[in-house]
């Protein structure tokens, strides 16, 4: 098993950044995909972006595509999710969590072990 603990949430003003970081440890990610989902109020947890540990793809949902980044620090076994151009609806509980290497990156119930999770609110 996997342990994840994220961090870096907080309270921003639209259009403003914040970077979220996700410590791994307990197993090697090595063979793994890294995602980062998150979960608006009254809403379904969904996916916002993922890459895989060995090669460094980057995946990511439409609606962050070209605000948001994802990255990893394979020494730290840490990965990042650097956000920028913040919007109102990019509020929410973001969480990382990881599975095996597979097709597929972005199916929530496909993933095995997920952090606590970290607020995001972002104000007008």
């Amino acid at each position: 098993q996997v342990q994840l603990v994220e961090s870096g949430g907080g309270l921003v003003q639209a259009g403003g950044s914040l970077r979220l970081s996700c410590a791994a440890s307990g197993r090697t990610v090595s063979r793994y995909t890294m995602g980062w989902f998150r979960q608006p109020p009254g809403a379904e947890r969904e996916f916002v972006a993922a890459i895989r540990w060995n090669s460094g793809s980057t995946y990511y949902a439409d609606s962050v595509k070209d605000r948001f980044t994802i990255s990893r620090d394979v020494a730290r076994n840490t990965v990042y999710l650097q956000m920028n151009s913040l919007k109102l609806e990019d509020t929410a509980v973001y969480y990382c969590a990881t599975k095996p290497y597979g097709l597929t990156y972005s199916i929530p119930n496909e993933y095995a072990d997920w952090g606590q999770g970290t607020q995001v609110t972002v104000s007008s």
